[in-house]
């Protein structure tokens, strides 16, 4: 008896499955805008980022609850001095952001490692780097954006205690100096610190070690400057409080601002630096703020490799 066999179907080789089908690509033709535009977006991405705009609800309640208590005090030293007809503000434009050092620090350590560590943790520094941007450019660019988002914190208050003391009619050419030499002041110390902790938190892509470094380098120096002052000024030693001033961000800038914009220094005995002490201090700023733009540089050189 015959045995039906199966029809088995033929198989056609690989390379007969093969298909090209046209889906419609097209190659861009449009403008090019190089390497001027993507520096600019990722200046303006990295600011908007440091306040958490274009973010989810929780990456704005930290950068947003600091600037308004940088801003708060401000508003109710204006109140009390509209109301009590003050001649003068309880205090002066350039002490202001010395006296919330502190808030700016926080910000400071908050913000650091955001605009860098998530970057150097994905590893997507290359693909900034592939083109149109160069390794000067992201540079420029993260540090601009903090430099301008921490001028932005800390001018801000200037401003609401400028237009108080207007509104209490406050003599306008000494609120105008004041508020000039405070904006001059927050200017160096937004390029200082925002250099030092872009240095600290593109060491580690891990961001908590970058907040906690920077609370570290910030607190401590000042902590350890300030404890120094103190005995040179119990020891008599008054002399030597404005060279110790030179090892801490935050008595560099208020060394800088009593020496030359007339601030009040809040060195111990209100010791400020002379004219003279007070060209190095503008030097070591200068130098420090030239030397985390060179550090950063040759940090990313090697990581966009």
């Amino acid at each position: 008896m015959a045995v039906e066999q199966p029809v088995r179907t033929p198989v056609a080789p690989a390379g007969d499955q093969t298909r090209i089908h046209n889906i419609g690509y097209r190659t861009y033709d449009g403008p090019r805008l190089g390497r001027t535009y993507a520096t600019r977006s990722l200046y303006s991405q990295s600011l908007r980022g440091a306040y958490g705009l274009g973010r989810s609800v929780k990456s704005k309640v930290l950068p947003m609850l600091l600037f308004v208590v940088m801003c708060v005090p401000a508003a109710i030293m204006v109140a009390v001095a509209v109301a009590t007809k003050a001649k003068d503000l309880p205090v002066d434009y350039t002490r202001y952001a010395i006296l919330m050092q502190a808030v700016i620090s926080l910000y400071l350590a908050s913000q650091a490692p955001q605009s860098v560590s998530r970057d150097l943790r994905f590893k997507t520094v290359p693909l900034y780097f592939s083109r149109p941007i160069e390794t000067a450019d992201y540079v420029r660019a993260k540090y601009a954006a903090l430099a301008s988002a921490l001028f932005v914190l800390t001018a801000a208050p200037l401003l609401v205690l400028y237009i108080g003391a207007l509104l209490a009619k406050l003599d306008f050419a000494d609120q105008t100096k004041g508020f000039a030499q405070g904006l001059v002041s927050v200017t160096l110390l937004s390029l200082l610190f925002a250099g030092i902790g872009l240095v600290i938190a593109s060491v580690t892509p891990r961001r908590g070690f970058g907040i906690a470094a920077v609370i570290a380098v910030m607190t401590i120096s000042y902590g350890a400057v300030s404890t120094l002052q103190a005995i040179a000024e119990a020891q008599n030693s008054t002399g030597a409080i404005p060279w110790i001033g030179l090892f801490s961000p935050v008595t560099l800038i208020d060394g800088v601002q009593s020496a030359f914009l007339g601030a009040t220094s809040a060195f111990p005995g209100a010791v400020g630096p002379t004219n003279g002490e007070g060209v190095v201090y503008v030097l070591v700023v200068l130098g420090l703020i030239a030397a985390s733009y060179g550090l950063l540089l040759r940090r990313y050189r090697k990581v966009g490799l």
